[in-house]
């Protein structure tokens, strides 16, 4: 006659402090108990842990209930226990096939109608939620919201019933809640990724190089008209660059010096740089911009690579011309995988970040594309957006925690 497993669930709860894993976990081993599954979360100076085990065979789960009961009230703790059968136990196990998905929610402040929104939409789509992190750090009370950063990843598990009426969900969510969520699988690509490329104008700094170049040659009217015509598809992005470059015929090279020393950098830009090559990631620029100005921010954030247009330059001035290929939205898809061939990375491991129209190819090559403070249209047509915070949201969605950045 076969032995009946025994499998029990021992949940602690209480004050947290030092040695209390130690002296349960220290009982649990004197009856030479099987640890199946194991978990520990501390809010607020709050324990919470959970043990599954199984008893021994020929042993009696009694004693070891009693000798953890008396335990556990000594170092002032909680318990409860949950007999698990085994149908139960093989149940659970059978889940762990099921496919795994990481969605992140960023904010400057987290509401619980943002959980509440989101945690629903999950459970409408029959997931389940395995674990619950808090990537960004602490919060004080009285920091100003603009100052603050609210991240939280959920591990789900499961087979969505409608993975794209799901993601709708989740930006009409993040409009209308002020909180940015990434979907994502939880593979291998998902934890590795080496390469991140990013285009320069509105997302790398807080400006269009072109029309500061207009501006100081006095045709931002006549570049802004073109630019206009470009949006409403009059003309193509090929030719709206030669359009605008031709009018700054005669400007002098030191006023692009000029402008370069006062582009303002995006939030979080110099936080994401460093982060991304203290941890070995390749970086690029890929631009419709100008080569002058990316190779500028080369030098102050440590870029490993930049594409970006020529301006034909003679006797100190711009001719109006430019020399070489234009990067347009497919020269970006084509640069960004051969960027990542000469690396030997996988497609599935680069990030694409940016903000227009013109980004999108590059955005639907990277294994992770996303929309970085886009227009409605280019958000709608990327993977993933971010409207909320700033370019140090990317580092969440890789999966680091505030402790790691700021190390």
């Amino acid at each position: 006659m076969s032995h009946k497993r025994e499998v029990i669930l021992l949940n602690i709860s209480g004050e947290d402090k030092p040695g209390q894993t130690s002296a349960l976990t220290n009982v649990l081993a004197q009856y030479n108990v099987n640890i199946l599954d194991i978990g520990q979360a501390v809010i607020h100076q709050d324990l919470g842990l959970g043990i599954l085990f199984e008893v021994p065979a020929k042993s009696e789960s009694s004693p070891i209930l009693k000798d953890l009961l008396f335990r556990a009230y000594e170092i002032g703790l909680n318990v409860k226990f949950t007999p698990i059968t085994e149908e139960q136990y093989n149940d659970w196990v059978n889940h762990q096939g099921k496919e795994r998905y990481i969605i992140t929610l960023l904010s400057h402040k987290l509401t619980a109608a943002q959980l509440a929104a989101v945690t629903k939409e999950i459970s409408d789509q029959n997931l389940n939620i395995d674990i619950i992190t808090r990537l960004s750090g602490r919060i004080p009370l009285d920091d100003p919201i603009d100052n603050t950063k609210s991240v939280v990843e959920f591990s789900v598990r499961g087979t969505p019933d409608d993975i794209e009426k799901m993601k709708t969900r989740f930006i009409e969510i993040a409009g209308s809640r002020g909180v940015d969520i990434a979907f994502q699988e939880d593979n291998i690509y998902r934890r590795n990724r080496r390469l991140v490329c990013f285009d320069m104008d509105s997302t790398l700094i807080q400006a269009e190089v072109i029309d500061e170049l207009a501006r100081k040659a006095g045709v931002y009217d006549k570049v802004s008209e073109i630019t206009e015509s470009a949006m409403r598809g009059e003309i193509d992005f090929d030719e709206s660059f030669k359009q605008r470059v031709a009018l700054l015929e005669g400007l002098e090279e030191s006023v692009m010096k000029e402008i370069a020393e006062s582009l303002p950098l995006t939030e979080g830009a110099e936080r994401l740089f460093k982060t991304l090559k203290k941890y070995g990631y390749r970086t690029a620029i890929l631009s419709g911009g100008f080569t002058y100005f990316g190779n500028y921010l080369k030098s102050k954030l440590g870029i490993d690579y930049v594409f970006a247009n020529d301006l034909e330059i003679k006797d100190g001035k711009l001719t109006g011309k430019h020399f070489g290929d234009i990067i347009n939205g497919q020269k970006k898809a084509e640069l960004i995988k051969l960027i990542a061939f000469k690396e030997d990375i996988h497609m599935a491991q680069v990030i694409a970040v940016g903000d227009g129209s013109n980004d999108l190819p590059m955005l639907r090559e990277a294994g992770l594309g996303i929309a970085f403070h886009a227009k409605p249209t280019v958000k709608a047509s990327a993977k993933h957006a971010i409207s909320t915070i700033g370019l140090d949201a990317i580092l969440y969605l890789l999966g680091f925690r505030d402790r790691e950045i700021n190390m």
